[in-house]
């Protein structure tokens, strides 16, 4: 597995990847227990046809490719700088995040490819971060890794840092920073200062809200870095190795004359016996790791949302078609289309969907289920959006809401029918009231990119901009305004009427280039790895994971209160 991660992408090996499915792996099936009355959804898959083998040829070589960068993203710095750094005493910070994690437990990174293919940035922003568990506590983790440029944060860093920040105060969940950081990248300070001062406010109102943050300190600290320790709720230094300071020896030197070293001016011990910003003084990394998690076990935390008794002793289905399959419905070319339902049916319990309105708008396919016993309303595309469509999914969201049920939206969009006839028909109006009940949901949201996602379609299924608790991207999906070739073939006519008016002669050869150029520049911004490099997603993820992903992510979502509430202000009927 490579998102939730697996454990050879772990130093030293101590962890098995645990799949939810397997935390009741010797639960006996009692589905028949539990009230389920609708009937499994029968798959009309043909696994032998031309179509399913070469849609499975294609995407296996994508996950494969997905696989091999998410291994690059653990590159924790040359063997030189990881030989140096052990020889310090230090541990590397995957082993930090390992040992701080319980055994056999998963550990969702946020973010992996943070940065990727971008010049001047590391993948991941010189960090590791993401949901585990600690102590039984699902915990957001972030971890400098000190053999990437010191673990000094550059911009990446901050886009990453806001998403986790984001993301760990909307499901409520504890905060643990693992520190030993050279501070800002000053080469990019101008990128670094003025977002990155955030990462301090949101200290400040994690610990007015309740939400507990933790600093554990292994080595520097410096500058704003030292803010980090400052404002958690809860620091431990390690002795003889952290060092936290506004500014270090030779920056006192030049601003005050004053000469001292390291240790006094900033060291662990000095800072737990005399300026007291420690709260305990550690013996070594072990010891201090062991610190967190005696400091979360504290806690005494527990989630506010009521997860289903199902879900919690492992009562629940696996579906009666294998994940696998999925690689083989789902072609790498977004262009062909392909049956949503039969997605759904691979990622729910027992294969059970209820679908809402099923003759009434069948582009958006709308239906309840559970997953991993914890039920969920889900929105998927089979094409187009015309108005009917939109008004099946204004009535399903405020259902959802209704129930307390959250929202999964698999996107697979062009976008809204246009055409004379459709505004005829009030496709602004009914897009419109779709995005109103999206925009204003109050039960969590999860989005996964499992194709196209274009223009108002993103919006309408809760991309990005419309704040989902999780959204992930399948490495085959693709998000812009429109497809490349589209956008480029508006801009083109665009372009000959503008001259056709102004009485101007095209250069056809020039406007060629222009074109291509043009078209070259939208296919790569709406390339998958492009967009997660810049934080859009949370992660690509192999499609055969997107269950057990799902099942991790909606129990984090029921850190916070699960309920829905009124979605309307003014509605054009």
């Amino acid at each position: 597995m490579s998102h939730i991660l697996d454990p050879s992408h772990r130093n030293p090996p101590a962890h098995k990847t645990a799949h939810p499915d397997e935390f009741a792996s010797k639960k006996p099936a009692v589905a028949q227990h539990l009230g389920h009355h609708t009937k499994p959804t029968k798959s009309k898959i043909n696994t032998k046809s031309p179509e399913y083998i070469a849609n499975y040829k294609e995407m296996h070589a994508m996950v494969e490719q997905l696989n091999e960068r998410l291994k690059e993203a653990t590159f924790e710095g040359s063997q030189r700088l990881v030989d140096l750094h052990h020889k310090r005493g230090y541990l590397l910070a995957r082993d930090r995040v390992e040992l701080l994690l319980d055994d056999d437990s998963p550990f969702l990174e946020i973010c992996p490819l943070a940065g990727y293919g971008q010049d001047d940035m590391t993948v991941g922003g010189s960090q590791v971060a993401g949901i585990g568990l600690v102590c039984g506590v699902e915990c957001m983790i972030t971890a400098n890794i000190p053999t990437l440029q010191g673990g000094a944060s550059n911009a990446t860093t901050v886009a990453r840092g806001e998403r986790i920040g984001r993301i760990a105060w909307e499901n409520r969940l504890p905060q643990i920073t693992l520190v030993q950081s050279a501070g800002a990248n000053l080469a990019q300070q101008s990128s670094v200062f003025h977002p990155g001062g955030a990462v301090f406010r949101h200290l400040a109102e994690r610990s007015k809200a309740g939400l507990p943050s933790m600093a554990v300190v292994f080595g520097s600290s410096t500058a704003g870095g030292a803010y980090i320790p400052g404002m958690s709720d809860y620091t431990v230094l390690v002795k003889g190795k952290a060092q936290v300071f506004l500014g270090g020896p030779p920056l006192v030197k030049m601003a005050t004359g004053e000469i001292t070293d390291a240790e006094s001016l900033g060291g662990a011990d000095m800072h737990s016996r005399k300026s007291g910003l420690s709260d305990q003084l550690a013996l070594d990394e072990y010891h201090a790791i062991s610190m967190a998690r005696e400091f979360v076990s504290g806690l005494n935390w527990n989630k506010q949302g009521q997860l289903p008794i199902r879900h919690l002793r492992g009562q629940f289905d696996q579906p009666l078609y294998d994940p696998d399959e999925i690689l083989g419905i789902v072609s790498a070319n977004i262009r062909l289309p392909f049956d949503a339902v039969e997605v759904i049916i691979r990622l729910v319990d027992g294969s059970r969907f209820t679908q809402f309105k099923p003759l009434y708008g069948p582009n958006l396919i709308c239906g309840w289920a559970t997953i991993h016993g914890i039920p969920v309303g889900i929105l998927a595309n089979n094409n187009v959006i015309f108005p009917p469509e939109a008004n099946k999914a204004t009535q399903f969201i405020q259902l959802c809401n209704m129930r307390d049920t959250p929202i999964l939206y698999l996107h697979n969009i062009t976008g809204f029918m246009v055409g004379k006839k459709y505004e005829e028909e009030g496709i602004i109006k009914a897009g419109a009231r779709f995005i109103n009940a999206v925009s204003n949901s109050q039960v969590p949201c999860i989005s996964i990119m499992m194709g196209a996602s274009y223009g108002a379609g993103n919006y309408a299924m809760s991309g990005r901009a419309y704040n989902p608790r999780f959204l992930f991207s399948w490495p085959n999906s693709k998000c812009s305004v429109m497809g490349a070739e589209q956008l480029t073939g508006v801009l083109d006519i665009v372009m000959r009427e503008s001259a056709k008016k102004s009485g101007k002669v095209i250069d056809e050869e020039m406007a060629k280039a222009s074109m291509d150029m043009f078209q070259a520049m939208v296919e790569n911004e709406s390339d998958v790895y492009w967009t997660s490099s810049r934080c859009i997603d949370d992660g690509i993820i192999d499609p055969r994971e997107t269950r057990t992903i799902l099942g991790f992510c909606l129990s984090v979502c029921y850190n916070a209160e699960v309920k829905g509430g009124n979605l309307y202000g003014v509605s054009r009927m």
